[in-house]
């Protein structure tokens, strides 16, 4: 069959052949055992309920094999044979270009380039997930090839529900994922429930299609670093920046160093993906021995180096060394998986990777003590470099929730707060969200390397026009932008599919899409794909990060992440979702996103010009109403430029009077 007909065939009618395991990319970890023979059994039947009954005798057993060897029914069996990557958009089956945008995204999502464990559907974090099993993504591609513009798919956790009659302004796709309710949202419900087939952990961009490789993370990631050497008042030229963690996400510390201009090292207990990294460029040199890590860095120091470091071991041993050593760190953080601690998010220190990994499935509990040992001793060693002058800031990977709950020494005087901040609360919230500057991006549906780079000096073009207008408040903002889109190119920052990330307000992001769809109109490129972030000024709620610097106690709240989601689908998006888990973990954090693509046409232009206003300052109003004084200069100036736009603006007590 074609590359088509495969498509539109979805799950097939006999069972092709079984695959060989393949050893040479990177799989998920085996997950622990946790459901009863009961639920086993209730396993299976929700796996087999997607085939044929003439095929349960042939599936039953294989299932079960792989309910007992990986903790999941993946359907390795149905996993696809032709090549998994994003494909010009003209190539995919269907009757609505929207629906084949989506599909294009799916792909770019399970690219073997993009993806962390493609043959389990992972795409970052662990267990950030498209779907739960081969047999998903069969049947959603299928019904996306079949879908028309009066038709909306609705996927519940990677479970393709069905299509459903709608009309052509809805979204083509609603997604949900992990949507628990409250009191079954513990880590040890996602292992169960997941297992069992019913739900999954979308992460934030991974189960909403919208994942464009690490790059998506550089840019932000670029803006801390430097944003964190200005806290310090500090060049990063010469400067050290410790942190570990180089997976789907972490494995941007590197690379956004080098751009800032400073000395990155980095662990990484895992050398499959450490390697991938090297290959790609992203690390310039891999050290093995902490010994020659110190007279490296040394002299980096002395030189001034620009330079990227991975360290092939365990982070804590890093930061041990290193005050052994009196090495100064100027910043330091840590982007390991922690909001999944117990399922390889996390490695114990003086274990090796393959004994860690066997002891995680096999003995869970002496797993979880290890990996607690270790964060009291991550914890500790990262104290005494704070206490020479290091600047460390949780990175929201739930690092210092984690460590608090394993007795770290983390916690400031009044027991209630951390004694870092979270990078969201002390740099990206008050400098860029509340601004309403986030993580805008697009990729180019033609597939095309030309159409991308149109696009960067079309967005340069807008950015450069509007700084001369824009107030002093947002000109740092405006200059970051300028100074990373005009050198997107030369840092290759491309991984997968042609996209690219940039941050922008709702004014940015409207104008540069608009120009876009004009540029799309006239023939100069094709579609285009727009998207963002969950990790933005609206779309998501978390207390330990994206609203980790909202102060008056709403911060635990999650009506912003829910209107969001809902205010963009009838305000022009193709696609949208809303996730339970992401980032900081399972129960912690309620993230949404969307995608909408533009086609040249004057409806998308309506539709851009509706949802992009929304999609930004509806977080500006909320952290406004929180009294952030950034985000009550940003929407009043959203208001003088938009008449129908009439936000309800805090008043301020006189701290005297409470007293």
């Amino acid at each position: 069959m074609t590359f088509k007909e495969e498509i539109q065939q979805g799950i097939p009618q006999e069972l092709p052949a079984i695959q060989a395991y393949d050893i040479t990319i990177n799989h998920a970890p085996k997950r622990k055992e946790i459901l009863n023979e009961e639920e086993k059994k209730l396993a299976l039947k929700n796996a087999l309920r997607y085939f044929d009954a003439k095929h349960h005798t042939t599936l039953i057993p294989e299932f079960r094999e792989e309910l007992e060897k990986y903790g999941r029914i993946y359907m390795y069996r149905l996993r696809p044979t032709y090549k998994m990557y994003a494909r010009p958009i003209e190539e995919y089956p269907g009757k609505s270009l929207q629906a084949r945008s989506i599909m294009m995204m799916i792909q770019n999502n399970l690219d073997y380039a993009v993806a962390q464990h493609p043959h389990e559907l992972i795409t970052y974090g662990g267990n950030g997930a498209v779907f739960s099993n081969w047999a998903q993504y069969l049947l959603t591609m299928k019904y996306l090839s079949e879908m028309t513009d009066e038709q909306t798919l609705v996927m519940y956790s990677g479970h393709p529900m069905g299509l459903f009659p709608s009309h052509k302004n809805a979204p083509r796709v609603v997604v949900t994922n992990g949507m628990m309710i409250p009191n079954y949202s513990k880590p040890d419900d996602w292992e169960k429930f997941n297992a069992l087939g019913v739900t999954q952990y979308g992460q934030m961009t991974a189960g909403s299609y919208m994942y464009i490789g690490p790059q998506g993370i550089v840019h932000g990631t670029t803006i801390t670093v430097l944003n964190g050497f200005r806290k310090i008042n500090k060049n990063p030229k010469g400067g050290l920046f410790v942190t570990s963690g180089l997976g789907g996400m972490s494995g941007a510390q590197p690379k956004a160093g080098t751009i800032a201009g400073c000395i990155t090292v980095c662990a990484e207990v895992n050398p499959k993906i450490t390697k991938i990294r090297h290959e790609q460029g992203w690390i310039h040199e891999v050290i093995e021995n902490l010994s020659d890590l110190v007279e490296r860095v040394k002299t980096a120091q002395k030189k001034q180096e620009t330079i990227s470091i991975a360290y092939l071991g365990n982070i804590v041993d890093v930061w041990e060394k290193f005050d052994e050593e009196n090495l100064y760190i100027d910043l330091g953080s840590d982007q390991t998986s922690l909001h999944n601690p117990w399922a390889g998010g996390y490695y114990p220190v003086g274990i090796s990777f393959e004994e860690a990994n066997e002891m995680m499935a096999n003995n869970p509990e002496l797993f979880k003590e290890k990996v607690q040992e270790t964060l009291r001793r991550h914890a500790l060693a990262i104290n005494k470099h704070t206490a020479k002058g290091t600047y460390f800031f949780d990175y929201g990977n739930a690092f210092l929730l984690e460590a608090s709950r394993a007795g770290a020494d983390v916690m400031a005087e009044n027991g209630i707060d951390f004694r870092y901040p979270s990078y969201v609360q002390d740099i990206m919230g008050p400098m860029c969200f509340d601004y309403g500057f986030g993580p805008f991006r697009w990729v180019c549906a033609s597939g095309k390397p030309e159409d991308l780079e149109k696009t960067d000096t079309i967005a340069c073009a807008v950015l450069e026009e509007m700084i001369n207008n824009s107030p002093e408040e947002i000109q740092q903002q405006m200059k970051d932008n300028i100074q990373w889109i005009k050198g997107a190119q030369q840092n290759k920052l491309v991984v997968g599919s042609q996209a690219r990330i940039l941050y922008a307000d709702a004014e940015g992001r409207t104008k540069i899409a608009q120009a876009f769809n004009n540029a799309i109109r006239d023939g100069k490129i094709g579609p285009v794909v727009l998207g963002r972030d969950h990790h933005d000024v609206s779309g998501t709620d978390s207390p330990y990060r994206e609203t980790s610097n909202i102060y008056d106690g709403s911060r635990f709240t999650a009506d912003m992440a829910i209107h969001n989601v809902i205010g963009d689908s009838f305000r022009g998006a193709t696609w949208v979702s809303i996730h339970n888990g992401g980032g900081v973990g399972w129960g912690e954090v309620i993230n949404g996103g969307f995608g909408m693509l533009l086609d040249g046409t004057e409806e998308a232009q309506k539709r851009l010009k509706s949802m992009l206003f929304w999609d930004v300052n509806n977080g500006i109003s909320r952290r406004s109403w929180a009294r952030n004084d950034g985000a009550i200069f940003a929407i009043q100036r959203a208001m003088e430029a938009e008449p129908l736009l009439k936000v309800t603006l805090p008043n301020f007590v006189d701290k005297n009077l409470l007293n």
